[in-house]
């Protein structure tokens, strides 16, 4: 029996308002739909930004992805490389890779219901239960937003929390990671994500400012892309660094693991291009015995978790998941319990196949 064949490619834009927005310049997030067509199947998957691209995304996805994809056989191991070095001219990471993931999840997608199994069992089973912690993009938050927000977060049950630093007066982050911190306890963890805001002596002065807190780890104190500035800071500070969702390659990830700069590995799934990268990256995250904890997205970062051999952390982030880009509130494989994500078989009375993820 012959492997199916990509017969076609559909897509089309989601745009959501923000409930809550992530600041002024953040109001709305965009997902891109993808339907794969292999034979008598068909998979779903989604390319997803928050601001910038979305129609330049689209478009990769309509015309190149599309015209290099059809006819080929409906794999994503077998696609990806190729099409990644097809699309190379546009840039290797950034627009294209995450035009790329719309491709390859839907094609995990088509492949999970097409052996009746959701994607933990499709790839392998290893734990029925994740961690999860608290997050929030909660820098331009009145402080007694910030408080009411960790309060939920000790109510919900995480075990740990972060929340954004960066503010033009140090000052101003000094205290709010103290009245954090003051919440959470001794028995929570804190971290804290600067999201590239400091250059190299700004993160200096910040960071020996926050140390006194006992911070789990800084996130993204400096450009996400300097590798330099990484390995300087990690061996000048005492706190775990971490980076990661603005990484868009496992070849990026490669190179700031074997320079040592980073301790927690955040990569975005649809970021990197799709769970076949993503996979990759785990590998080499555990080769080089660093923490994993993927990038928002947690109803498809946990379904992953479920299969891997090392414990992750998993971020949830108020008011920022899925459902704010306009899924659907319909089963899914993942379940919410306190400050764990669950691996549920049977939702709802039925099984979930493929992905489970569904689009409005």
């Amino acid at each position: 029996m012959s492997e199916p064949q990509i017969e076609s490619i559909r897509t089309r834009l989601i745009t959501r308002r923000l409930s809550r927005p992530w600041g002024p310049d953040v109001p709305e997030l965009h997902a891109i739909v993808v339907e794969v067509t292999a034979g008598s199947s068909s998979g779903q998957g989604f390319s997803w930004t928050p601001t910038i691209g979305p129609h330049a995304v689209q478009a990769l996805l309509d015309h190149d992805i599309t015209a290099f994809a059809v006819g080929r056989p409906a794999r994503p191991e077998l696609i990806w490389d190729d099409l990644w070095r097809h699309l190379h001219e546009a840039g290797g990471g950034g627009l294209t890779t995450i035009a790329m993931a719309g491709l390859d999840l839907a094609l995990w997608d088509l492949r999970a219901k097409a052996a009746g199994v959701g994607l933990s069992e499709l790839l392998g089973v290893r734990r029925r239960s994740v961690r999860a912690y608290g997050s929030g993009v909660n820098l331009h938050y009145s402080l007694d937003q910030l408080t009411e927000q960790a309060h939920r977060w000790v109510a919900a049950g995480y075990r740990g929390a972060k929340i954004k630093v960066g503010s033009p007066d140090l000052d101003r982050d000094l205290e709010r990671v103290a009245a954090v911190r003051d919440i959470l306890g001794p028995q929570r963890w804190l971290a804290v994500d600067a999201n590239q805001r400091w250059d190299v002596p700004a993160a200096e002065r910040g960071i020996r400012a926050l140390q006194r807190f006992d911070l789990h780890w800084i996130e993204e104190p400096v450009r996400a892309d300097d590798l330099a500035a990484y390995r300087y800071l990690r061996t000048k500070i005492g706190l775990p660094l971490a980076c990661g969702e603005n990484v868009h390659t496992a070849y990026r990830f490669r190179e700031f693991l074997a320079a040592e700069a980073i301790d927690v590995v955040q990569p975005n799934i649809v970021r990197v291009g799709g769970l076949t990268p993503f996979l990759r990256i785990a590998d080499l995250v555990r080769t080089a015995d660093r923490t994993l904890a993927p990038h928002l997205l947690p109803d498809l970062s946990a379904q992953i978790a479920f299969s891997l051999p090392e414990a992750v952390w998993i971020e949830e982030v108020e008011d920022a998941g899925l459902e704010g880009l306009g899924f659907v509130d319909e089963p899914t494989p993942v379940l919410r319990r306190g400050a764990e994500l669950a691996l549920a078989d049977d939702v709802g009375g039925h099984r979930v196949g493929g992905l489970g993820l569904h689009f409005g």
